[in-house]
């Protein structure tokens, strides 16, 4: 039967895409966790979880020469500046005041400078940013946030640069709640372990935002060496399609001979 779980008796094309497929790919084992819960499965969670055995997550590849920062050709002019990990303290700096220069912020080395880049929708958690918005703004940062979608949303990205223009720059357009690949791809920073490339929360509420965001911000500004070997952690990280190819090939297998 191919019922709409969510809305009675009609046909759901997504449902029916589950069952009738040989093997299924999503973009993270993430992601396919959250799609068996019943807040991340939108219904269809209890599909999902008995089309379990042939549904995998893979996360994207990147290109790893588009997006290294020693060759990236989108840093060779406007004040940035290619750095690799002998040259990452000069290099991040350069690109850092180049940034803050560019979109009219107070050029400081030693204040930390937040991003957001996404997709302004509820999923990506951006009403969770606008809820904890006023300790953001208490704090001596600056906040950078890019993306388009939903047009309230757009809305509120330029009201918080007309309200906080000292500190905040909302672009509409386009030039770690831990959800979908984030869970992947950003392990928990642990600094016993020397372990972890970010901060990450598991409940999409302001209060979680402002925890992980207020130990980021005590790791940057009192524990220096922790804060180094995390940039080097990340900067050594292989996320290439080669990578997320063979596991692709993988699944290909498997569905050509029913594994």
């Amino acid at each position: 039967r191919l019922y709409d779980p969510v809305g009675g008796e009609h046909a759901n094309y997504f449902a029916a895409g589950l069952k009738m497929a040989d093997q299924v790919v999503v973009v993270s084992p993430g992601y396919l966790w959250e799609l068996k819960t019943v807040e991340g499965g939108w219904g269809l969670h209890d599909i999902i979880r008995q089309n379990d055995w042939k549904t995998r997550g893979i996360v994207n590849g990147i290109d790893n020469m588009e997006w290294n920062p020693e060759v990236d050709a989108h840093l060779k002019s406007d004040g940035y500046t290619n750095f690799s990990l002998r040259t990452l303290d000069s290099g991040k700096r350069q690109c850092k005041e180049a940034l803050q220069r560019e979109l009219g912020l107070q050029v400081r080395a030693d204040v930390p400078l937040l991003g957001f880049i996404g997709r302004l929708d509820g999923q990506k958690g951006v009403e969770i940013i606008a809820d904890a918005m006023p300790w953001i703004v208490s704090q001596d940062v600056q906040l950078v946030m890019l993306g388009t979608g939903r047009h309230d949303l757009e809305s509120m990205l330029r009201h918080f640069e007309r309200e906080h223009h000292d500190k905040v720059r909302g672009w509409v357009g386009f030039s770690v709640r831990a959800v979908g690949g984030l869970r992947d791809t950003v392990p928990p920073f642990d600094p016993f372990n020397h372990s972890g490339l970010g901060w990450t929360f598991d409940r999409a509420e302001a209060h979680k935002l402002i925890e992980a965001l207020g130990h980021c911000l005590r790791t940057y500004r009192d524990f220096k060496e922790s804060w180094r070997a995390l940039q080097e952690r990340g900067m050594s990280q292989d996320f290439s399609w080669e990578h997320a190819a063979k596991l692709y090939e993988d699944v290909l297998v498997k569905a050509k001979y029913q594994w």
